[in-house]
């Protein structure tokens, strides 16, 4: 990308005067290519303006989605095997306060 900026806006060029010489262009000419010049540069204007708003849009969204990988990283076990975990350490602790099972107890 170059650094060069844009020298003139639409407001430039609609005041811009021209010398009259004995035999110089046709003013009403030049001032119809001028207007032209002028509704160019007011579109180019817009679409940079709309451009950099979809950027700034895309950015966003781009951070959103990253925000949301990392977050999907450090997820939280998921329930089923939590459940499984909480279970195994309650029979873990059945069996150390009631002996080996609490199964042999209800058959007596």
């Amino acid at each position: 990308m170059t650094n060069k900026k844009i020298q003139l806006t639409s407001k430039d060029i609609l005041e811009k005067e021209f010398k009259v010489s004995l035999r110089g262009y046709n003013q009403d000419e030049v001032d119809s290519f001028l207007d032209k010049i002028i509704m160019d540069y007011q579109l180019f204007n817009e679409e940079i303006t709309t451009l950099k708003k979809e950027i700034a849009r895309l950015k966003k969204l781009n951070q959103k989605k990253e925000q949301a990988k990392a977050s999907e990283s450090t997820r939280v076990i998921p329930p089923s095997q939590v459940n499984y975990d909480v279970l195994k350490r309650l029979s873990n602790l059945e069996k150390a306060v009631f002996g080996k099972s609490t199964r042999s107890n209800d058959e007596s």
